[in-house]
């Protein structure tokens, strides 16, 4: 028999694998904080044998290199990512037995399109495929995306993808499961994926790769990419270089006076608390990234890189999570930090900040003149609807553009409170009187706003 554990990167839309028998196991894109991973390991009772990477990631900074040093397996890559280190190169075909006693074997198959050197791994029980790590190549109803590497490449990338998913399919029973790297939220993936589990059969009936045409599949996917996560420059190089061991020890305390020090030589202090606490009272000049959600993603997308972070939290075990999220991105140590309430995080007779929270139905309620609706969602978003009349500015990139919102009292939202929350806290740093609208924006039609499509 063999097993086929999940470990949940829920920050980053990602999951890993641990898959095996009895004795022995194989890792698929395990992420950097590996002690998870061993820990999963040591529950089953198995030794790691190997360790696998399915391509050089774009989204995040691999464990693989220091999870194989330490376990002692031999650690997997596609023989065509260019990277410094020792590793076994994998090449389309090739077989590695994971467990004797089960009759487990791993088979690479070249799936190039999410990279050129894209290799997914059949699991495959005394000759049969049960299973396939399929990376960022078929996901959940959709593809990993294809314009990652080069833009020169993202066509060819495109149509690779087709290609690689009509391969997994011809070649795989359709009851083997598919389990992908991406596509639980990850910005690696092409498009929104349903569901949490599905087979090759599944896949078949309804993932565009496998039902339409290579030219309008293409045609649809290039019409579908969004921005690119500016983090993502520096993740390839990082996993090509080979990243270095984590220290998630607690980063030096700040008192008010080094927070203050911090704050006035521009360095970015971070409280991870609610929105909503964040909005009732805060360090003046500080930015909210809420420590629950895509922490990772939104942090590392906006803060220039190499810039020193200090983290704010309500608790020793918030800032321990946000320490682990974001070494997952390349932010691997805080230049300080402090937990606990906000008022000990100001200086003496310093006041704690602070702006309203509002819902649509409030904003359509709003005389117009003078307010400033900002919509700071993705422009994919944004092309099913906006509402009319609002300025447009995705988060990721407001920090640089925060010049170009109209004067006036600024009401911004995105699609649930969230990122509205960080562009009000980044309004407010910047001495704008802003008000954040947390609601979802399927509200904005219902409280009487005018929403129009492009």
């Amino acid at each position: 028999m063999f097993f086929v554990d999940t470990i949940e990167v829920a920050g980053l839309g990602n999951r890993s694998y641990l898959a095996g028998g009895e004795r022995t196991a194989v890792v698929v894109d395990p992420p950097r904080d590996i002690d998870r991973v061993i820990a999963t390991a040591v529950r089953r009772g198995v030794r790691i044998s190997h360790v696998v990477e399915t391509h050089l990631h774009n989204d995040y900074v691999t464990g693989g290199p220091e999870l194989a040093r330490i376990t002692g397996a031999a650690y997997l890559v596609p023989a065509g990512a260019r990277v410094s280190y020792r590793r076994v190169p994998v090449h389309d075909g090739d077989r590695h037995e994971i467990d004797a006693a089960a009759s487990l074997v791993l088979r690479a198959i070249a799936t190039p399109g999410h990279t050129p050197h894209h290799t997914a791994y059949a699991l495959e029980e005394n000759g049969t495929a049960v299973a396939v790590f399929t990376g960022g190549s078929l996901l959940i109803g959709t593809v990993g995306r294809p314009d990652l590497v080069e833009p020169r490449l993202t066509e060819d990338l495109a149509r690779a993808q087709h290609a690689s998913a009509r391969r997994l399919a011809a070649e795989l029973p359709d009851d083997a499961s598919v389990l992908p790297t991406h596509g639980f939220g990850s910005l690696c993936s092409a498009g929104r994926a349903e569901g949490t589990s599905t087979t090759i059969g599944e896949e078949k009936a309804s993932n565009t790769a496998l039902t339409r045409d290579v030219d309008g599949f293409v045609a649809e996917l290039l019409a579908g990419l969004d921005d690119v996560p500016a983090y993502y420059t520096h993740m390839g190089p990082a996993n090509a270089a080979g990243p270095a061991p984590v220290d998630l020890t607690t980063p030096a305390r700040a008192d008010a006076d080094e927070i203050a020090g911090r704050l006035a030589a521009g360095e970015w202090v971070v409280d991870l608390r609610n929105r909503v606490a964040f909005a009732e009272g805060h360090v003046a000049g500080s930015f909210n990234f809420e420590a629950e959600g895509q922490l990772a993603t939104h942090l590392a997308w906006l803060v220039p890189w190499g810039k020193p972070v200090t983290l704010l939290a309500e608790s020793p075990a918030q800032l321990a999570a946000a320490q682990r999220e974001l070494v997952r991105v390349g932010i691997d140590r805080p230049a300080a930090a402090a937990t606990g309430e906000p008022s000990h995080w100001t200086r003496e007779g310093e006041a704690l900040a602070s702006f309203p929270r509002a819902t649509f139905a409030g904003l359509a309620e709003r005389p117009q003149d003078g307010v400033v609706v900002l919509d700071v969602r993705r422009n994919s978003e944004r092309a099913s609807g906006y509402v009319e009349g609002s300025v447009h500015i995705p988060l990721h990139a407001l920090h640089r553009r925060l010049q170009e919102v109209p004067d006036g009292q600024v009401w911004v939202h995105c699609a649930g409170g969230v990122r509205a929350a960080v562009a009000a806290s980044l309004l407010d740093a910047a001495g704008r009187d802003v008000v954040a609208v947390d609601d979802g924006f399927d509200s904005a039609e219902r409280a009487g706003l005018t929403v129009r499509t492009p």
